[in-house]
């Protein structure tokens, strides 16, 4: 699997920098616990936080175009300030409140529920921290259908003012991956502290990294959401060749069993849980602990083994935010 992820630790003037996770190439997954990957092909050692575009390898036949999307509901428009009356206006009419719409009404707000019971979570036989497979008993829960948007993150923005860790800090920030044409794509380059935000301002929250995997896979225990058989029309990875995201909901035929979208492919995303080993798993990861969150699903630059619903990766989550990691949200019954 590919380490996302930037794991920077200040300690004097030291900065430790993310370095490719295995020998396949400098942006393939690898398998070795103790070094990461980085976002791109044409720059093996730049952090994730401050991801390089992609170099695009001219080929001899045109990049597909993207799929058709799920028509999504349309947000309702963000209120409109109102001019502060005059003394006249006050002296004509008893003063009224300024309505305050609900979040929820601003926003693309679609969720599944995700039925109580058991589920086979993990896998033996692929990475090591993937294992061992073992049963999850989750209550009832609700998971957004479609990974959060740039208009919806944009949403949440001008109605608070909130301002990304990538922003604060003077990096690429969201701003800059949503371009014209883009506003159901996911949103992009927020980091695990910015996507905590979103969700408490609609009261969600992130899903846990088995709440995730459920939803993903279903109680059958697919490999991807769709099966058990690779399928690369079914979720915009590196084989779909469309180099950058997709509008959310544009590969419904890769929805997982409940109905989930996007669970495979088009961004990584972030979950709510620190990465640890599983319990009975006993291979040492240096990035197990209490310094990186666990993203999920694997992006549009990543391949096949990524894209199982059973793959774990991390990521620093005050510092990474990259062109392929966004998130969703989840809501207890």
């Amino acid at each position: 699997m590919r380490k996302l992820l930037g794991l920077f630790v200040l300690l004097g003037t030291v900065l430790i920098a993310c370095t490719a996770r295995e020998t396949l190439s400098p942006s393939e997954p690898v398998h070795t616990p103790t070094v990461v990957s980085t976002q791109t092909e044409a720059a093996t050692q730049a952090p994730m936080s401050e991801a390089t575009p992609v170099e695009v390898i001219p080929t001899d036949t045109p990049v597909p175009p993207p799929p058709t999307p799920t028509t999504l509901p349309t947000p309702t428009p963000l209120p409109t300030a109102t001019p502060a009356p005059t003394s006249a206006d006050k002296e004509a009419q008893a003063p009224t409140p300024s309505p305050t719409a609900a979040p929820a009404s601003l926003v693309t707000d679609v969720m599944i529920e995700i039925p109580a019971g058991l589920f086979v979570m993990g896998s033996d036989g692929d990475d090591p921290e993937d294992a061992p497979a073992h049963q999850v008993d989750l209550p009832a829960y609700e998971i957004d259908k479609f990974e959060v948007t740039n208009v919806d993150f944009g949403a949440f923005v001008q109605a608070t003012g909130y301002v990304t860790d990538a922003e604060q800090a003077g990096k690429k920030s969201w701003r800059d991956s949503f371009g014209e044409g883009q506003a159901n794509h996911p949103v992009v380059r927020v980091t695990w502290n910015d996507a905590v935000a979103y969700c408490t301002w609609l009261d969600k929250r992130l899903p846990s990294e088995a709440e995730w995997e459920k939803a993903a896979r279903g109680t059958e225990g697919y490999r991807y959401p769709w099966g058990n058989e690779w399928d690369p029309a079914k979720a915009n990875t590196k084989a779909a060749g469309l180099r950058g995201t997709a509008a959310v909901g544009s590969y419904g035929a890769g929805a997982s069993p409940y109905g989930v979208e996007d669970m495979a492919g088009n961004v990584w995303e972030w979950t709510a849980d620190w990465y640890q080993a599983y319990p009975g798993n006993s291979v040492a990861d240096a990035y197990y602990g209490e310094t990186c969150r666990v993203t999920r699903g694997g992006g549009w630059f990543d391949n096949e083994p990524q894209a199982t619903t059973f793959n774990r990766n991390c990521a620093e989550p005050t510092k990474t935010a990259i062109d392929e990691l966004g998130f969703r949200c989840a809501r207890s019954k």
